[in-house]
């Protein structure tokens, strides 16, 4: 399988005009998302997360910046080239009850795209191919659903009908914004394992939208995690290093508010990382420096404030491991003089055969 990445956003940025002037939405966000592999994007409501997919599946035009399907832009598409990218992106929305038509049956919702494409014949294929997709989602036997309107289904059985409306178009990559949040936590595991097996079975790409790291972690353990905050990605990289050892002050606060069975643990998590403050800033009216200055446990006048952060690597995970911090930039370079001291000092030895004056040998 190869590295290249199937779908990248370059500096994407979405501002939006309103009453109140110009709202960025998105600030330049880099991103990439390769084949058969779950980028999660997680963050507190409001941060941008549903805005930056809306971009990536071409719902929206981005105000600035990239979006890049198998390295081609969106903008310099033909038009038969992006009738291609929209059957091979497909989006799950968050809602299983907004999501599908009241008036339509479930086989109706299924081979609306199969027509509309013509990738069925005749009404006849069109229906075997609506019960071929309904045994992917585990909605079987299939029969039990065709003739079925949503009001009838129940809310797991809704979202499995938009997971099998995404799959019917044969997508490269999945967008799911929260599409499990609205879901009872058994359903949401089951949910979980039926994509996962899709991605495994189907080399599909996903771009995962939680804020519950819970579920980052769960589904995305081989992937990666992309932490944002206002408008920016303020940490990346693989998520077991994201998980295991957060370098951001947010997502240290991200990590201790999700739920701990472990008493013990949970009591260290919370006393770990206090926010200095539970308000958000507003997008019209953002803090100087680091956004999060005004929320930060970690926060240093003259440091913080001053000056906005970079995504900068640390080094760690292979080089994919991206921060966006003034303090934790500062410590990893003090850690790397460190160690470097140490190295030196350790691979100097003392040659007793050679005078005092000339005494060290590497």
């Amino acid at each position: 399988m190869s590295d290249a990445p199937l779908l990248r956003l370059r500096a994407l940025e979405q501002v939006f005009d309103t009453k109140k002037g110009p709202v960025a939405a998105v600030g330049g966000v880099d991103l990439e998302v390769k084949a058969g592999k779950v980028l999660c994007l997680v963050g507190e409501s409001g941060c941008g997360k549903t805005t930056t997919a809306r971009a990536a599946a071409g719902i929206t035009r981005p105000t600035a910046g990239a979006v890049e399907f198998r390295g081609k832009s969106l903008t310099d598409m033909t038009p038969g080239e992006k009738t291609a990218y929209r059957r091979a992106v497909q989006y799950i929305h968050q809602d299983p009850y907004a999501a599908l038509n009241p008036t339509r049956t479930v086989a109706s919702t299924l081979t609306a795209g199969l027509k509309r494409h013509g990738l069925v014949k005749n009404r006849t294929e069109a229906r075997a191919k609506a019960a071929e997709l309904l045994t992917l989602v585990d909605l079987t036997p299939p029969e039990s659903y065709l003739d079925s309107y949503p009001h009838q289904l129940s809310g797991g059985q809704r979202q499995r009908v938009n997971v099998a409306r995404s799959l019917a178009m044969n997508p490269e990559l999945l967008i799911c914004d929260e599409s499990t949040s609205m879901l009872d936590v058994s359903i949401r595991v089951s949910l979980l394992n039926t994509l996962g097996r899709l991605r495994d079975d189907l080399d599909v790409g996903f771009l995962f939208i939680t804020h519950d790291l819970a579920v980052a972690k769960y589904f995305a353990w081989d992937g990666e995690i992309a932490v944002m905050y206002l408008g920016k990605v303020v940490e990346h990289g693989p998520t077991p290093e994201v998980i295991g050892n957060p370098q951001h002050p947010y997502t240290k606060a991200l990590i201790g508010a999700v739920c701990e069975p472990d008493p013990d643990l949970a009591r260290a998590n919370r006393s770990s990382e206090q926010l200095r403050s539970a308000e958000i800033p507003s997008l019209t009216d953002l803090p100087a420096g680091c956004a999060f200055h005004p929320r930060c446990p970690a926060f240093e006048p003259g440091v913080c404030d001053s000056t906005e952060p970079a995504l900068e690597g640390t080094g760690a995970a292979g080089g994919r491991r991206r921060v966006a911090c003034h303090i934790v930039a500062r410590d990893q370079r003090r850690e790397s003089v460190q160690h470097a001291q140490s190295r030196d000092d350790r691979t100097l030895v003392l040659d007793p055969n050679k005078s005092p004056g000339a005494a060290w040998s590497a």
